[in-house]
């Protein structure tokens, strides 16, 4: 009777470390129908010219993540990954237009979007999880008149707030993507 209890309490546990890891998604196989019916629908949708469809999911303007699904012309799903980290980051470039910056970090919050007239500037802004698990903001820095990217900039929350302890906030790392050809 105490193994079949054992037993059972493991298959409870594992079950439950499952949910809380999120739903199981495999490259390929699962269908943007399956991904939609589980997250909602996403904030931001946009198509590469091979058909390839990018969907967003951002927690903002408080939450740190942004979760980006890629799924193929026969819409089965090709990645799934947090996109708000240095890896990602480090993609975008002076020069990039604002639909190529979407395409990579997704809808910033835009009621933090901020526009400086003495420099025609306007800045887009997320807030992410820096290494340490510190709260801390991504800034993309655009030309107001052409709309390119001029620069990127990050701040720890701590530097903001007067060098005091920003609040910690848990690190999300999401990566279900094929790896890289070699």
């Amino acid at each position: 009777m105490s193994r079949s209890i054992s037993l059972l309490l493991l298959a409870a546990l594992l079950s439950a470390c499952a949910v809380l890891g999120g739903p199981a998604y495999t490259l390929g196989t699962t269908r943007e129908a399956e991904v939609l019916a589980s997250k909602g629908p996403p904030a931001y949708v946009t198509s590469e010219a091979d058909g390839v469809r990018r969907l967003f999911w951002p927690t903002g303007p408080y939450g740190t993540s942004t979760i980006m699904a890629r799924f193929d012309r026969q819409q089965r799903l090709l990645s799934y990954e947090e996109v708000l980290n240095i890896e990602h980051f480090s993609l975008i470039q002076a020069g990039m237009s604002m639909d190529e910056v979407l395409n990579v970090l997704g809808p910033s919050y835009s009621a933090w979007t901020t526009y400086f007239k003495a420099r025609d500037e306007l800045v887009w802004e997320w807030r992410y999880c820096e290494i340490g698990s510190a709260a801390a903001r991504f800034y993309v820095l655009f030309d107001g008149t052409s709309r390119k990217v001029r620069s990127t900039m990050s701040l720890g929350e701590w530097q903001m707030n007067g060098f005091r302890t920003a609040p910690a906030c848990g690190q999300t790392y999401v990566n279900v993507r094929a790896p890289a050809a070699r």
